[in-house]
């Protein structure tokens, strides 16, 4: 289990206000996040309209609805599946540094929404680096042969004497 940053989860809650352009109650980071809402909230920043239902009150199994609808969202939003949270690792504290870990994913995704301008945080995503070559240019290289191949530009074995020989001094 990855342990926790306290750097990390304050950058994230400092990226979530600037986002939802409102301070955070100062409660504990996991228990700013637990019921969802503010997830949600993000959410909706981000991609306007993706969660159309937030339960602001009700029991548990209310609450991680909020946590569920904020999951679907962030896949169709395109986190990857691998870095998105489990319910129980928020709601049921397992495993913060995965919480962590998935808002900075998607963080890093607004970076290929170009409707998104809110504030970010974390490292900008590298573009796609697609080079085209000709099939001229990819065919270039046959018929040359690697200095690895063997080739020995003239240097042969003439004057090694052959295994066996005693060697004439």
């Amino acid at each position: 289990m990855v342990g926790r940053s306290k750097e990390q989860e304050q950058e994230i809650i400092e990226w979530i206000e600037a986002v939802l352009g409102e301070k955070l109650p100062g409660q504990p980071y996991e228990d700013v996040l637990r019921d969802g809402i503010i997830l949600c909230q993000l959410i909706n920043k981000i991609a306007p309209g993706s969660v159309n239902k937030i339960q602001t009150s009700g029991g548990s199994f209310k609450l991680m609805e909020n946590i569920q609808r904020f999951q679907t969202a962030l896949k169709k939003y395109g986190v990857p599946e691998e870095e998105i949270f489990q319910t129980a690792d928020l709601y049921e504290r397992r495993n913060i540094p995965q919480v962590t870990l998935c808002l900075y994913a998607l963080s890093r995704l607004t970076q290929k929404h170009p409707e998104y301008t809110g504030p970010r945080m974390g490292p900008k995503m590298a573009d796609k680096n697609e080079r085209e070559f000709t099939e001229e240019q990819l065919r270039a290289h046959e018929g040359h042969v690697g200095l690895q191949a063997g080739f020995n530009k003239g240097a042969s074995q003439a004057g090694v004497g052959g295994f066996g020989n005693t060697r004439h001094m």
